[in-house]
């Protein structure tokens, strides 16, 4: 039997993304303390995160997350999954977030991630990746959906350095 060394995270590059790549990260359940946390965290305390009783009396019934809280444990799943691998420089913009339902506690997220878009551009060193966020819960609901950005390293051209 011959063994293998895995490296985290992967090394990869733009090269390695192709129009149409799918990522589908694993679940992760919202709870009660994770709105509580962040509300902390970011100073948000509107009831309708923070006050059951008014969210209640709300039109979802009990208090909902964040939509940036969605958004933040989206952006982890597929940061934690390996998808991305190394490749990742920066992020350059997040266009067309959406929030089309509420999350409650209780509510476990999954995102499928798409690779809608390649742009070598001009620079050799750099390209730019266009990854769709289709954010569902565990009905296969979309609760947000958003288009992430980012600039990622090219591999070196024969006989070059990566920079």
């Amino acid at each position: 039997m011959s063994s293998r060394t895995l490296k985290d995270p992967q090394d990869k590059t733009f090269d390695d993304f192709a129009l149409g790549d799918v990522m589908v990260t694993r679940g992760r359940t919202v709870d009660v303390g994770d709105i509580t946390l962040f509300s902390g965290l970011t100073g948000d305390h509107y009831p309708l995160h923070t006050d059951e009783e008014f969210g209640k009396a709300s039109r979802f019934g009990t208090r909902i997350a964040h939509g940036p809280l969605t958004f933040s444990i989206a952006v982890g799943l597929v940061g934690m999954s390996g998808f991305y691998g190394n490749a990742i420089v920066a992020l350059l913009e997040i266009r067309s977030l959406k929030a089309s339902k509420p999350v409650v506690s209780g509510d476990t997220l999954r995102v499928h991630a798409e690779v809608v878009s390649l742009e070598p551009g001009s620079n050799p060193k750099y390209g730019t990746l266009h990854v769709n966020y289709s954010v569902r819960n565990q009905r296969e609901e979309e609760v947000m959906n958003f288009l992430q950005i980012m600039l990622a390293r090219r591999a070196a051209p024969e006989g070059g350095q990566r920079g």
